[in-house]
């Protein structure tokens, strides 16, 4: 056991380096400073490098973090409440309003709905299982499950939890290197866009808006200022301080120049459906505040935070806050409606989280457990706050959520 353990440290320390190899000739050809966002994606993307592809096991107690899924089943239930209502509006507005065959199958099958679910990076398949158990339960169940994920270990394990968890719904769920030309369904982002690489920022002595890079000494690296910003930098910036926003010299923080691309490629591909996307962030005017004057990177590794991304590359998570008015700018400009925003206590509250505990009553071990796991989820010192959700949808007909029933806060964004 020892030496197969020592195998694996000296695996991953040879990755590392390798890693460190790469991003170093990067920064040479770059002429001595690499923009931030590129640092990143090599740092977690590199193929077979970085730290979301290189292997090593990385969500669950035994990983570097937790999410939503793995704290308990309820956060995939509650979610499933949304995922059955936006299939059966889909599924009513393809056969119409005036009736359908329930059991195509005539022998008391689950009904499909005529649409497809899109989970973008699926975890370790948690949710994804629980969400197929759930509709299969009530339904109606997507035609399809479908995967995007980059990692190849993570993809692997997705497989084996779905085949453990829902065998006779495994020939639903599949996996793929890109984006569908056309989708109809429900898209869900659970912590994607936050491991999205972002650029940095600085507000100068003079007001100038500098750009944070990466530097090389040949041992580590470091932050170095270049003198001037790339021009998407300056221009979101720019846009920023119009706001009033990111002006006080010494002011550094974090922007997703990707984000907007990101989504309007999402809304080409929707057709009919919803994109639901849960991360932790805020409105523009909270995520900018003058006292949050250091930005929101941060680092996880073995259940640990903290703020240094030089440290560990390629064995740590880097993550930033989500601007969730730039999303909602993106989505609009990509054609589609907010469909809603709130806090994901408001969200799971609507969704029915104290009924679905409820139905544990019976069970008083089970209730014990549940009442653990919602408190993580609601509580505003945990996930209930810092994480947000936002429903952007196309052609749902005004479709109501229950998710955004109690508080919807879009007019905050």
């Amino acid at each position: 056991m020892a030496n197969a353990e020592d195998n694996a440290i000296q695996h991953q320390q040879a990755l590392k380096q390798a890693l460190i190899d790469l991003i170093r000739t990067e920064i040479s050809a770059a002429g001595g400073q690499l923009a931030f966002d590129r640092f990143m994606d090599l740092a977690l993307y590199a193929p077979g490098l970085g730290y979301y592809v290189a292997g090593a096991a990385k969500l669950g107690p035994e990983g570097d973090f937790v999410t939503a899924p793995e704290i308990s089943p309820l956060f995939a239930r509650c979610l499933a409440v949304a995922c059955r209502e936006v299939l059966s509006q889909i599924k009513q507005q393809h056969s119409g309003s005036n009736g359908s065959n329930n059991d195509p199958a005539g022998k008391g099958a689950v009904p499909s709905s005529g649409a497809d679910l899109l989970e973008l990076g699926a975890g370790t398949g948690a949710l994804a299982a629980e969400l197929l158990a759930s509709l299969a339960a009530q339904g109606p169940l997507p035609e399809r499950y479908l995967i995007l994920e980059p990692s190849p270990d993570l993809a692997a394990r997705q497989r084996q939890t779905l085949a453990r968890r829902v065998p006779e719904l495994l020939a639903r769920c599949h996996w793929l290197d890109r984006l569908p030309d056309r989708f109809d369904g429900i898209v869900i982002a659970n912590e994607v866009l936050d491991a999205m690489p972002v650029n940095r920022f600085q507000i100068g002595g003079a007001g100038q808006v500098q750009e944070v890079c990466v530097a090389t000494d040949g041992q580590g690296f470091s932050d170095c200022l270049s003198e001037s910003a790339s021009p998407a930098l300056q221009q979101a910036v720019l846009a920023l301080q119009a706001d009033g926003l990111a002006t006080q010299p010494g002011y550094c923080s974090e922007i997703n120049l990707r984000l907007a691309p990101w989504t309007q490629a999402l809304g080409r591909m929707l057709g009919t459906g919803l994109l639901l996307v849960i991360d932790y962030g805020y409105p523009r005017t909270e995520l900018y505040l003058a006292e949050r004057n250091q930005g929101t990177l941060m680092c996880h590794s073995r259940h640990q935070a903290q703020g240094d991304p030089y440290r560990d590359i390629g064995l740590q998570d880097l993550t930033a806050h989500i601007d969730f008015s730039a999303l909602a700018e993106a989505g609009i400009a990509a054609g589609l409606t907010v469909a809603g925003y709130t806090t994901q206590a408001n969200f799971l509250i609507g969704c029915g989280i104290d009924a679905l505990i409820a139905e544990a009553a019976a069970d008083p071990m089970a209730m014990l457990e549940l009442t653990a796991g919602a408190k993580q989820l609601l509580l505003p010192s945990l996930m209930g706050e810092r994480f947000q959700v936002m429903g952007l949808s196309r052609g749902l007909n005004d479709l109501l959520l229950s998710g955004f029933s109690v508080r919807d806060l879009s007019a905050r964004l």
